[in-house]
């Protein structure tokens, strides 16, 4: 007869033990009270700043606790992991404090930034190896190696010491307060983080809430624990790459689904607003997934007034690269950007009317392509305007098809967008 393997649950004797191995190299992250937040929601809100790590993420807890836990043998053989940011990074960090050789494999268009980094804290312990398109086709990549030559497989979230070493964050929580801890929001990719940290709060405070948060294109825990199983994404949206995942961890999603309070998403352009927020008001630079946190707390405004609130800031690595598309997404939910299939009419002077009579004072001309190349004064054109209130968007379209300018609006026509846009 086959019997059903076990669920497991991290000790709370582990994750002490994990927290001693670690403590010569994961900083004590500080646990901030916010007064903006705090004053905007009416409650006391705490940011743990996971993004002050050495390697500006949490990923280093997890990849250092499962390395250093290996035999003599299998630290002899070396390790493996797949991964295009934060845990590359932990894991290169790993390797050169423990003097252990590791291969890195992460896909071909990585950003080089990514790689110099990765590079920097491996040094000459480690080895980068750009392979395939996509994660996927890393990960393929260095399992074949860890088969081939006997290698141990650093996994991102799903493997016991990692959970163990990603739980020392809740330890730190509970250490750095006195006050009951009402609600966590924490950010969840494949549920290493959340499965650890809601074991933590399970065993040592009980009543606090922990609210696991997912980009929207990524529900990939959410659907699990409405399926009752661990679900397999067709597809995801990759913006926020650090919470991204087709498929959570077979450790990690019994876990979550036991000890999390909710699941909620959160629409990546709400996101990209957190972060431009957080930027421009406190001078936090963070990655997407560390806004998750933060971008949650609006849909729970009424339940948190008069309590207290910690949010996990996961971790800062944000390609500068990124910051138009960051930019513009916000302003896309936010209503604010809007693209345009623009008729000129055949006759003289149409531009010019466009921009005068129809476009209101404050409205601003960000993107402005023809769609054909010949016959410029008289084409269709592809116009992103940039509006001060949402408000203005229904008066510039009755504006436009008074004056026969209108062709069509692209926001609402996803296919047609991400194609001409």
């Amino acid at each position: 007869m086959n019997q059903e393997k076990e669920t497991y649950f991290p000790s709370i004797d582990n994750i002490k033990v994990a927290a001693d191995t670690i403590k010569k190299v994961s900083a004590v992250t500080p646990l901030s009270l916010s007064e903006r937040y705090s004053k905007q929601y009416g409650a006391n809100v705490f940011l743990k700043r996971e993004d002050l790590q050495q390697v500006r993420s949490y990923k280093i807890r997890g990849a250092y606790n499962k390395i250093s836990s290996l035999t003599e043998e299998e630290s002899k053989n070396g390790v493996v992991c797949a991964s295009a940011g934060n845990h590359a990074q932990g894991v290169a960090l790993s390797c050169k404090l423990l003097k252990i050789k590791g291969t890195i494999y992460m896909p071909t268009p990585t950003p080089k930034q990514k790689i110099e980094q990765v590079k920097m804290f491996g040094e000459d312990y480690i080895e980068i190896v750009l392979v395939g398109d996509t994660y996927d086709d890393a990960y393929h990549a260095s399992m074949l190696e860890c088969e081939k030559l006997n290698k141990t497989f650093i996994h991102p979230f799903d493997d016991e010491k990692v959970i163990e070493g990603q739980a020392t964050i809740a330890l730190e929580i509970l250490e750095q307060t006195k006050q009951p801890i009402d609600y966590v929001f924490v950010p969840v990719g494949g549920g290493g983080l959340s499965a650890g940290l809601s074991t933590v709060f399970k065993s040592l405070s009980p009543k606090t809430k922990i609210i696991g948060v997912e980009p929207e294109g990524a529900p990939s825990m959410s659907v699990s624990i409405k399926n009752d199983k661990n679900t397999e994404l067709d597809q995801i949206e990759k913006f926020i790459d650090g919470a991204a995942v087709k498929r959570v961890g077979d450790l990690t999603f019994p876990i979550c689904k036991q000890n999390l309070s909710t699941m909620v998403t959160v629409p990546e352009g709400k996101v990209c607003q957190t972060i431009l927020e957080l930027y421009n008001k406190d001078a936090i630079v963070v990655e997407p997934a560390g806004a998750l946190s933060i971008a949650v707390l609006d849909y729970f405004s009424e339940d948190i007034k008069g309590k207290n609130v910690v949010c996990v800031v996961s971790g800062s690595n944000n390609d500068i690269t990124r910051t138009a598309e960051i930019k513009e997404r916000a302003l896309l939910y936010a209503n604010l950007k809007h693209y345009f299939i623009v008729k000129f009419p055949q006759r003289a002077g149409a531009l010019r009317e466009f921009v005068v009579d129809i476009l209101g004072p404050t409205d601003d001309i960000t993107h402005f392509e023809y769609t054909k190349k010949t016959n410029r004064e008289n084409g269709s054109a592809l116009v992103g305007v940039e509006l001060k209130s949402a408000d203005d968007l229904e008066p510039l379209i009755s504006k436009m098809k008074a004056h026969n300018f209108f062709g069509d609006y692209l926001n609402n026509k996803p296919d047609l967008f991400q194609f001409l846009v």
